[in-house]
């Protein structure tokens, strides 16, 4: 975890960061959040994640309390302060502190802006890839406006901690009428029976995932044929592969799901390919 944080204009001894009780990102979920990769110290579409970021924002009626320029300043410190090589730099935004009151703050109240960085476990990434991982379906309960990256997540966090005590490394939640939304903290893939690569269509049930847009270009470069659509639970059960992405896990391989294995119950060639070339593309840019 961070050893030094931004919080509000000033870079803090992480044990030290805090904000206001009455914060109403505390109070009422009441922010956004960003998670972006850094790959040798550098990072990784970071311009995307700022577009999402401003846009998830405009969502909840709230505007950037700092221009790009300076917010990529202080993403760049607080990585280069932890000394971050492979890792992750995390962003929150709330409407700020204010006396508890379901309506909005009057106008002028200060958001708050926090930025922590730290390094994820490479070694574990690539032993969870080179095995692949297990997913759990579970119902979607969340609200209907999955496509903002709201710091609203307790059903993400408990179909994460259920799929977990099932012994699975990821949920797959599942709408009314059976098909695969997204996973708890990243999106879903298969790949079917006659090759095409497929994930859910952007809507409101699902997050535009960074990462799941730079697999949708790597996976056109590569000539595969890719369909944004749904697909149920059954389909993805019968398919030849499957996988997850995510700026926290890559392109990961699914090798069961619920209690049936895919395919031959190993990583498929398709999800370790993408993954490769995600991350050379990642080195690259960065």
């Amino acid at each position: 975890m961070s050893r030094i944080s931004y919080v509000n204009g000033r870079y803090i001894p992480h044990p030290e960061a805090a904000i206001h009780i009455e914060d109403r990102g505390y109070q009422f979920a009441d922010g956004v959040y960003e998670i972006c990769g850094v790959f040798e110290g550098r990072l990784f579409d970071e311009s995307a994640h700022i577009d999402r970021l401003e846009r998830s924002l405009g969502e909840l009626r709230m505007s950037m309390p700092l221009g790009r320029c300076a917010l990529s300043v202080v993403l760049r410190e607080v990585v280069r302060r932890n000394r971050i090589r492979d890792g992750i730099v995390y962003i929150q935004m709330t409407r700020g502190t204010a006396p508890r009151n379901h309506l909005f703050p009057p106008a002028g109240t200060s958001m708050s802006v926090v930025v922590m960085a730290w390094r994820q476990d490479m070694e574990k990434m690539e032993e969870n890839a080179a095995n692949g991982v297990k997913v759990k379906t579970l119902p979607d309960i969340r609200w209907g406006r999955c496509d903002i990256k709201s710091t609203s997540l307790l059903p993400n966090v408990l179909a994460k901690q259920a799929a977990s005590d099932a012994g699975a490394y990821e949920a797959w939640l599942v709408d009314e009428n059976g098909f695969v939304t997204e996973g708890s903290s990243s999106n879903a893939w298969i790949v079917n029976k006659q090759g095409q690569l497929i994930t859910r269509q952007l809507n409101e049930q699902i997050l535009p995932g960074i990462t799941r847009g730079v697999v949708l270009e790597l996976a056109g470069n590569y000539g595969l044929d890719v369909t944004e659509r749904a697909f149920s639970v059954k389909e993805a059960q019968d398919a030849q592969e499957a996988f997850m992405t995510a700026a926290t896990a890559f392109v990961t391989p699914v090798i069961q799901i619920d209690d049936k294995l895919i395919g031959n119950g190993r990583p498929g060639s398709i999800a370790l390919d993408l993954r490769k070339a995600y991350q050379k593309a990642a080195r690259a840019t960065a």
